[in-house]
């Protein structure tokens, strides 16, 4: 049997997963706050997605456009049920008020003071449900001198260090993907399983969590660099070989490391240059490591009259671990990415969808099928309905476009 959470107390009930029971009242939009949410949504939490009477705005700012959806809003929201409502409203605010004591769980990511503003933030709403897990991400905080200020995934990324190492010897460079907002919701979605394992195991009561996305970067990315720097008082190490190495081939490139024995034996032998392993510079892991510029420049000059694919399998086969850099098509056809079913689709009347999968597998509470993400306020109706309105109310809210 699964469990279920329900105001903090666990009772028995039928499993769709192993967060079946738990509901989430989420307000988030765009990555940081969506991507956590929808992790706990695949894992069969009942996630209500409260959106503004006009949606979250990745619904409408980047394409492909199909049947109300986007293709960004699609990747970020299945496993969800929206709700459209107004909440500069009294009456919207008090739909949340009204709804807030049937969930266990609420996310949100505005800037630190609008949910005060608003008149639903963490104080009231504890006072109307004690338990309550409440989880605020934010750019940096909810104090401090950048605490108000905007913040895009583009400006943590620049504050925390790593661009100039993404630029090598060249100018600083970003990763073109919004890490610093995945760490942010990643950092929540553990917190929040923390905050609901101490209710379980402590009994303690509800809290609030706040996630500075400045701060869950860091903490993810900077570990390597931090090495160094580990022990105060004294001098900083350099790093004494460069280990990220991209290999060019006669029609692509190659990634990989050679670090055991048998892996630098296996490449000499792909590779048919068997005189390398009399070379005293690459004997052994230590010599290897001391003299890792010179076996890159001697990789990279054995590597470019291969082809990329034969030469990776060949590798593959010998134990050496390279293999070669995908763009996207190529990775959607890797034989272990579909062995895997990384990507799926959602088959759905109004409209199919293709995903990628929660990643985690369970042996005893499998993950419920995928669901669509959800057209703006699909759901308004049925989410009301829990809080106790009434079809006469629910009409109300409508013509008064308190909902939609």
């Amino acid at each position: 049997m699964g469990t279920r959470y329900s105001f903090g107390m666990m009772t028995t009930a039928g499993h769709g997963g192993p967060c079946s029971g738990l509901r989430i009242l989420d307000f988030t939009t765009v990555v940081s706050g969506p991507i956590c949410t929808q992790a706990l949504g695949d894992l069969g939490a009942d996630v209500i997605k409260v959106e503004t009477l006009s949606g979250d705005m990745s619904r409408t700012t980047s394409g492909p456009f199909h049947a109300g959806l986007s293709g960004f809003f699609t990747q970020f929201n299945r496993n969800k049920r929206s709700m459209a409502l107004d909440l500069k409203s009294d009456s919207g605010r008090e739909v949340v008020k009204r709804l807030i004591g049937h969930c266990d769980v609420l996310v949100e990511n505005f800037r630190p003071d609008v949910m005060d503003r608003l008149g639903i933030g963490w104080e009231t709403l504890r006072s109307i449900h004690p338990g309550l897990v409440y989880v605020s991400i934010s750019g940096f905080g909810p104090d401090g001198p950048y605490s108000p200020l905007p913040a895009y995934d583009h400006v943590v990324q620049g504050i925390t260090g790593m661009m100039p190492v993404q630029g090598g010897p060249g100018s600083p460079q970003m990763f073109r993907s919004v890490v610093a907002d995945k760490a942010a919701g990643l950092t929540a979605l553990s917190s929040i399983l923390a905050a609901l394992l101490a209710k379980e195991r402590m009994g303690a009561p509800g809290q609030r969590i706040d996630v500075p996305m400045l701060d869950a970067y860091a903490g993810f990315m900077l570990g390597e660099l931090m090495g160094p720097l580990s022990f105060p008082g004294q001098e900083a190490v350099p790093t004494p070989f460069d280990p990220f190495r991209v290999y060019p081939t006669a029609d692509g490139h190659l990634v990989g490391m050679v670090v055991q024995d048998d892996q630098y034996v296996a490449v000499c032998q792909v590779l048919g240059r068997e005189d390398l392993l009399q070379d005293a510079r690459f004997s052994g892991l230590a010599q290897r490591f001391q003299n890792y510029d010179d076996l890159a420049e001697v990789l990279t000059a054995a590597f470019r009259s291969w082809p990329t694919e034969d030469l990776a399998a060949r590798l593959r086969e010998a134990g050496a671990p390279f293999a070669a850099v995908n763009d996207l098509e190529s990775c959607l056809r890797d034989e272990q990415f579909q062995h895997n079913r990384v990507v799926e689709e959602i088959e759905d009347p109004d409209v199919s969808v293709r995903v990628l999968r929660s990643p985690a597998r369970f042996s005893e509470t499998p993950i419920p099928p995928l669901r669509r993400p959800p057209l703006l306020g699909e759901h308004t109706d049925e989410i009301l309905s829990l809080g106790g309105y009434s079809e006469e109310e629910i009409g109300r809210l409508r013509d008064q476009a308190v909902v939609a």
